[in-house]
């Protein structure tokens, strides 16, 4: 193939995400959002599949959730920033693993926990499980292979179960704070 014709995953994933973007841009993330994107785009979908496909082959070739921001078990890289082209959306991917290096399998009931953060805009979360039964927390609960929406305004520690997924998330405006202040923990 031409290499000026050849176009990389990543482009593709881009791509593809526009044509989903497109539907979503007037949305407002939260449960209502949550539930229709769990039934006209979950697991089983042409969106949900072409993306999984896609976001893993990044994983795979080092372009998606390569910057480790505690280690290996939790890693994110922001695909594409925001643009008239994706409706002012960002791109980011990330790759949580509740496993501890060298574990073969998930320990049942432990967790993994991710950087506090608030989201000024909401956010639009596809979980893509790469262990059988791996989970990420939600607004709603926990969620295997599907949708979460966090409302705008909502904050929380991203946590997965069940070994090592991925986080493909689209962010209005590219907005995400991580300046935020955690509350205390309950005793």
């Amino acid at each position: 193939m031409d290499g000026a014709l050849a176009v990389s995953k990543r482009d593709e994933l881009i791509k593809r995400s526009i044509s989903f973007l497109a539907e979503v841009k007037e949305m407002t993330a939260g449960v209502d959002v949550e539930r229709w994107l769990n039934k006209t785009h979950g697991p089983g979908s042409s969106v949900y599949d072409e993306l999984a496909v896609l976001i893993k082959a990044g994983i795979e070739e080092g372009w998606a959730a390569n910057v480790e921001i505690s280690g290996s078990r939790y890693r994110r890289s922001r695909i594409c920033e925001p643009s008239p082209e994706t409706f002012y959306f960002s791109i980011t991917a990330v790759y949580m693993d509740s496993r501890e290096s060298g574990e073969l399998s998930p320990e049942v009931g432990k967790t993994f926990r991710g950087d506090y953060h608030a989201h000024p805009y909401g956010e639009l979360n596809m979980v893509i499980p790469l262990t059988d039964g791996a989970m990420l927390a939600g607004p709603n609960g926990w969620c295997g292979a599907g949708w979460t929406a966090p409302a705008p305004g909502s904050h929380h520690y991203p946590e997965v179960k069940g070994g090592a997924l991925i986080a493909l998330f689209f962010l209005p405006a590219g907005r995400i704070s991580y300046d935020i202040q955690a509350p205390a923990e309950a005793c």
